[in-house]
């Protein structure tokens, strides 16, 4: 039996209940994991609240790392003793122990901590994603990043000053905006008090952007559009504020902008692109061009406060539990 944190009605952070689960023996092509860090993820809140449907009752979370306690058969490249991290497979990361696909699972090297690894499987890959494969960036472009003192944000702006990216950074308080810089962000917006669209223009003298990675959503959708150049590139990478929908002819009076709503789940497949990716990032870690560590650490118990932060936007950068 393990501690696992379920729901069985979807709602604000109080569905969360701590309960007893059978963990069991790994089957064929599986693999038990302990866990030591879980990762609190945006994405985590969307299927809480059923704005992402899941069967109920369920776990939640999809994102950690931890040590293999055992295998199942046909397992041959993950052994026990491993330190492994997964950002990909069945909800149920918030909990002591599971049993998982041996083929998400992604070997950790050593030189980075299981606690760093925490903050860097989902949020790190997204990361890459994002620069490296939805629009590719070459160095030397100036881009529009949105929530850049976030989980995803401060291992962008991390990853922005390595590839010799200018990063606008959109923020919420003058303290995040610190952060950010600190980070490697070259421009922070601070959203309460000064006008996107207007901010990116000065900066880039009246040119605009050629990309806009925009994790909020419904809120920022004119202001991404309005600091695009003609024929650039709204990146939807994700809806905190509420979900997008544009009329395409807007997308011409704009300029004729491009659009995509991209998914990890598309651009990680198969295994050996997921173990390249994870390379690349380690790589930037192990070289000291990223540095990450958890920022607010919860019990696993607590996990509905730890939602509770994450949702009042008092939190920066990655959330971790800990079992």
């Amino acid at each position: 039996m393990a501690k696992a944190i379920r729901f069985h009605e979807t709602g604000g952070p109080e569905v969360l209940k701590l309960e007893n689960v059978e963990v069991g023996e790994p089957g064929p092509g599986q693999a038990r994991v302990r866990h030591t860090y879980i990762a609190v993820n945006f994405i985590d809140i969307y299927f809480r609240t059923g704005r992402y449907p899941l069967p109920l009752p369920n776990g939640l979370g999809s994102d950690a790392v931890g040590v293999v306690e055992a295998v199942g058969p046909g397992v041959t490249d993950i052994k026990v003793g491993d330190r492994v991290g997964y950002l990909i497979g069945p909800q149920g990361a918030y909990s002591e122990a599971r049993v998982m696909p041996a083929e998400v699972l992604i070997p950790l090297p050593d030189g980075v901590s299981d606690r760093t690894a925490a903050t860097l499987m989902m949020k790190g890959m997204t990361a890459q994603y994002l620069f490296r494969q939805v629009y590719p960036l070459k160095g030397g472009e100036t881009i529009l990043y949105h929530a850049a003192a976030g989980g995803v944000g401060l291992i962008a702006c991390q990853w922005a000053r390595a590839m010799g990216v200018t990063m606008i950074g959109t923020v919420s308080t003058d303290e995040k905006a610190e952060i950010a810089k600190a980070n490697g962000c070259a421009y922070t917006i601070v959203t309460s008090r000064e006008n996107i669209a207007k901010r990116v223009r000065e900066i880039t003298d009246g040119k605009g952007v050629p990309v806009v990675y925009d994790s909020v959503g419904k809120d920022t959708l004119m202001d991404s559009l309005d600091s695009l150049q003609p024929r650039g590139s709204l990146v939807s990478n994700g809806t905190s504020s509420g979900p997008v929908v544009i009329d395409s002819q807007l997308l011409a009076v704009k300029g004729s902008i491009w659009v995509t709503r991209p998914a990890m789940m598309h651009y990680i497949t198969p295994r050996s692109h997921m173990l390249e990716m994870a390379d690349e990032l380690f790589g930037h870690v192990l070289a000291g061009r990223i540095v990450s560590e958890p920022k607010q650490s919860f019990a696993l118990a607590d996990a509905a406060d730890a939602h509770r932060a994450l949702e009042s936007r008092k939190t920066t950068g990655a959330t971790v539990l800990v079992p």
